[in-house]
């Protein structure tokens, strides 16, 4: 059995004030552009797919994961509102499947913030996404340093790379452990990954 952030509790870290932080355009900005298909891993009630979808628009598009439904209504009520309905699909995951068939090789960007640490299966939810991602696509992992310890993380990096993912970027943001992974046999450099300062 998974163990889920209650939908509720969301409101208590999904709110203005976080923008001081984690402000999903300036942060996911150096790897999402125009036209790119994005998915939102554990979206939530839409704090970080709202910025992916004004990030890949126009002509992109993000799916929106979640294992909740009251959490994908929020989305959608959220996406209305900021006229990005066209852009997102909100699309309820299972407990063993993320039904991500349809995308096999076709994203770009992936991003599972904080919410890594709740998968009871982390092969199964990485090679999904691994399918899910064209050659030169990038997947962000993190993890809030408040719950889970430095080791915990590293374990998860290491699983990742076992199954085919390799890190290529340690990216600073704020109160996190994170990652930028790639498909290993992509190159050095590719589509989405910010050039060298």
């Amino acid at each position: 059995m998974a163990h889920v952030c209650p939908w509720w509790f969301c409101y208590t870290f999904d709110n203005p004030l976080r923008r001081l932080v984690h402000n999903p355009e300036v942060m996911l900005a150096p790897w999402v552009r125009p036209g790119m298909t994005c998915l939102d891993l554990g979206c939530g009630m839409g704090y970080f797919t709202i910025g992916l979808a004004k990030l890949a628009s126009p002509g992109g598009r993000v799916v929106a994961v979640d294992l909740q439904e009251k959490m994908l209504a929020a989305l959608r009520r959220r996406a209305n509102k900021a006229g990005l309905s066209q852009a997102i699909e909100p699309r309820r995951c299972s407990e063993d499947s993320l039904g991500l068939g349809d995308l096999a090789g076709a994203v770009d960007f992936s991003l599972c913030f904080w919410m890594l640490h709740e998968v009871p299966n982390l092969a199964g939810f990485l090679g999904q996404v691994l399918e899910a991602t064209q050659p030169q696509g990038r997947l962000l992992v993190a993890e809030p340093r408040f719950h889970v310890d430095l080791k915990t993380f590293e374990a998860e990096l290491s699983q990742a790379e076992a199954l085919g993912w390799r890190v290529v970027e340690r990216p600073g943001i704020w109160g996190s452990f994170s990652a930028i992974l790639s498909p290993r046999q992509a190159g050095a450099q590719g589509v989405g990954q910010p050039a060298a300062a």
